[in-house]
């Protein structure tokens, strides 16, 4: 019985029925998307941290890039129903809503 809550697409494309050592096309995807959250990982603390500006700017455009690499990754595993979600539930929702919402009245600038 499928999950209530899963979001997803049907699966498309053809992936082996017993998986082997060799990587098929969702694994050379998921092998992309994993790398692409480790760049970005990494190059927000080295962006952070550049001290000199040519260098934050180039940094910068590389974590825009990897960034954009990671959601055409995660978009096209979702599309052929590689990558699931989890709905959430709604009262979950609200109570995180509650929970959070008077936190901006402690922020320096509103």
């Amino acid at each position: 019985m499928p999950n209530q809550n899963q979001i997803a697409n049907p699966q498309s494309g053809s992936l082996p029925q017993v998986k082997t050592p060799e990587m098929n096309d969702r694994d050379f995807l998921n092998d992309c998307l994993a790398t692409c959250k480790y760049l970005t990982d990494s190059l927000n603390i080295a962006v952070r941290e550049a001290s000199h500006q040519k260098l934050h700017q180039d940094m910068m455009q590389i974590l825009i890039e990897t960034h954009q690499g990671a959601r055409e990754a995660y978009d096209l595993m979702f599309r052929k129903g590689w990558y699931k979600l989890e709905a959430e539930e709604e009262q979950k929702l609200q109570q995180a809503y509650q929970q959070f919402s008077g936190y901006s009245s402690q922020f320096p600038y509103q």
